[in-house]
């Protein structure tokens, strides 16, 4: 059951499913607000998986080759957290044959598609706490949750009292995983879905069920399901517990993000300090896993990149630059590409802007290059990584992916001035004499000599040589 060998290839395009197209205005629930509002916690607009279907050729023109759909199942929000059936796509998302169907053009296109899993908490409509609700101490399904007393409600405002509820909210009843009934049905869920065709799970908040034996099942049954199914859990800070036989191939690289945010935005990390969190991250996980987490830059729980780097675009690109040469599997937020913007959430869950003339192209084509330049070069995905030494500016972080044929130098300016930077290159053990090209802006060439690379970067400025 070892690590999916595809994930270190994976390009990820993370959707919100509400918010990404309308592909079927039928399925659209009556109280609709119009595509394009101010992002609420309540408000649909439409998004279904005919709209992924239909928009299917620009995800593959920008060049990604794997989806992760937030939740997808049957519930009563926009972000559907709160699952009331784990065996029914939500209608306002469309159908079982509307899954199969984008299943089969994504596989079709060599394209991986993996599913949030909700299993430590439930919404209040699921069926077993409905029950209780409505027969109370002498429900059948009582042992499935963790209840305090009796009677239960749970249809007020405030905090759950009569049962533990996920951060305390009623909406949420949290799950008793040691219930072999209760454990029977999620694996069932678990494996029903990848039979289903789904390439693997994105595990919400797993440190909340804290119970190995639970994720040492639930690995086994999906990977007996399918061996390649990749497994990633949200888990934000560096933890070894939560990679390896027992749980997951991979973590969400969320300390990545916040590393980024502390060299680009906050600035309360300089590079020295940047670099010790992003290497020091590479080797606390075995190289299996360190190689198969997911990177993201944000997500639907965080402000969206440009946002958070204050609308610099220069430094936003820089962050993509690091992203797409780290070890992992970058991943790409809905919208993020054309320059979405939102706080968090419900702000960095907006409306996808359809219309071209609201693009921020530049953008747009700028990661769609790093997209290719790292399906290209071995090195960025599978890569030895490594710092090189510098002429000393603080400001410069430079490192290598490297391979026996591969070779590739990533340098970052990150300071708000223009730098002359002088970089020894005795580590990747290129020749006096070579020329090394801009991958990016290939007509750029500079030329080593005594075992140096000059060059000047402007503020906020990166470059991959090659």
């Amino acid at each position: 059951m070892s690590v999916p060998e595809w994930v270190q290839d994976a390009i990820f395009y993370q959707i919100f499913p509400d918010r990404f197209a309308n592909g079927d205005p039928d399925n659209d629930p009556p109280n609709i607000v119009h595509w394009g509002s101010a992002p609420t916690s309540w408000g649909f607009q439409g998004g279904d998986l005919k709209g992924i279907l239909q928009r299917f050729d620009y995800l593959l023109d920008l060049g990604i080759n794997a989806i992760y759909l937030n939740p997808i199942f049957q519930s009563t929000s926009n972000h559907r957290y709160n699952t009331i059936n784990y065996y029914n796509i939500d209608p306002k998302l469309g159908t079982l044959d509307d899954f199969h169907n984008l299943i089969e053009l994504a596989h079709r296109h060599q394209v991986r598609i993996i599913l949030d899993g909700v299993f430590n908490h439930c919404g209040r409509g699921f069926f077993a706490f409905i029950d209780i609700l409505e027969n109370q101490e002498y429900s059948g399904y009582r042992d499935w949750f963790h209840i305090k007393r009796f009677p239960v409600e749970a249809y007020s405002w405030g905090e759950a009292s009569d049962y533990l509820g996920w951060w305390g909210m009623k909406s949420l009843p949290k799950f008793n995983t040691n219930t072999p009934r209760t454990r029977r049905y999620l694996l069932d869920v678990a494996r029903y879905w990848i039979g289903q065709g789904a390439d693997g799970w994105r595990l919400d908040v797993p440190n909340e069920i804290n119970d190995d034996s639970f994720w040492a099942e639930f690995r086994e049954v999906v990977k007996f399901a399918n061996s390649e199914a990749y497994l990633v859990g949200e888990i934000w800070t560096p933890d070894l517990r939560w990679v390896g036989e027992r749980h997951f191939d991979g973590l969400m690289n969320y300390p990545i993000m916040d590393a980024l945010a502390g060299l680009l935005s906050t600035n309360n990390l300089d590079t020295a300090h940047f670099a010790e969190k992003v290497e020091g991250l590479l080797t606390f996980y075995p190289r299996e896993n360190a190689y198969a987490m997911y990177i993201p830059v944000d997500s639907h729980d965080t402000e969206r990149i440009l946002t958070r780097l204050g609308n610099d675009l220069n430094k936003t690109r820089l962050a993509y630059m690091f992203q797409f040469a780290y070890p992992g599997a970058p991943a790409i937020y809905y919208g993020d590409e054309i320059g979405l913007v939102g706080g968090k959430d419900p702000g960095c869950r907006g409306a996808f802007l359809w219309e071209e003339t609201s693009w921020n192209i530049g953008l747009r084509n700028f990661i769609k290059s790093l997209i290719n330049l790292r399906k290209k070069h071995t090195a960025l995905r599978r890569g030895d990584y490594f710092r090189l030494r510098e002429n000393s500016n603080p400001a410069c972080y430079a490192f290598a992916r490297t391979t026996t044929d591969d070779k590739v130098l990533i340098i970052m300016n990150a300071s708000a001035n223009e730098l002359n930077i002088s970089i020894n290159i005795e580590q990747i053990d290129w020749e006096d004499g070579r020329v090394l090209q801009d991958l990016i802006t290939p007509e750029k060439q500079f030329t080593v000599s005594n075992r140096t690379v000059e060059i000047r970067l402007p503020a906020w400025g990166g470059i991959w040589l090659g």
